[in-house]
């Protein structure tokens, strides 16, 4: 299971990529065409947009596997092997049932507008939407994949604190704990 979310997000990193090219693009091309002759992509800043909220939630769903958000270990640092295991489990749980609310709420509103066209490009606005869902579902796989590895003792101590230092504390010198090094 976990080749197949490392090869999901691997696609998920070239389709960040493919989103990011395409931004650019539209984006500059639309600035040069606008100023050096007087025209422009009539759909660049829609697309631009589109393009812009499948980034970001992809790029949200690497970030989880990668444990890449920043958070604060301080308290759970402190804890032995069995309160790292329930502040890490605690926190899974209270992640699915969020992300959950966040599946569900963008179900419900790309199935409101897949009848709903963008005005520049005629794209259905469920594509819009549709980025949610596709988040919802491959981090719902992620959190339940590290869910089951901690309750089936397939961690060690180091997993179960599933934040990223900053680089600013990590340049100065500083401990993940938030004391000087």
């Amino acid at each position: 299971m976990g080749r197949f979310i490392d090869g999901y997000v691997f696609v998920l990193k070239v389709a960040i990529v493919a989103c990011l090219a395409g931004m650019l693009v539209l984006v500059f091309g639309n600035v040069v065409l606008r100023y050096g002759f007087n025209s422009g992509i009539t759909v660049s800043e829609e697309l631009s947009r589109l393009l812009f909220v499948w980034m970001t939630f992809m790029g949200a769903v690497v970030a989880l596997h990668k444990h890449g958000h920043l958070g604060m270990d301080t308290m759970v640092a402190l804890l032995p092997r069995t309160g790292r295991l329930i502040c890490f489990c605690a926190s899974h749980l209270l992640m699915i049932y969020a992300t959950g609310l966040l599946l569900g709420g963008s179900w419900d509103q790309t199935l409101i507008n897949l009848s709903v066209t963008a005005p520049a490009t005629g794209l259905s606005m469920g594509f819009f939407y549709g980025s949610g869902v596709v988040f919802g579902v491959l981090a719902l796989v992620i959190l339940a994949f590290n869910l089951v590895r901690a309750l089936s003792g397939r961690l060690n101590d180091g997993e179960l604190i599933t934040v990223t230092e900053s680089e600013e504390s990590a340049d100065a010198g500083h401990s993940p704990t938030g004391r000087h090094a």
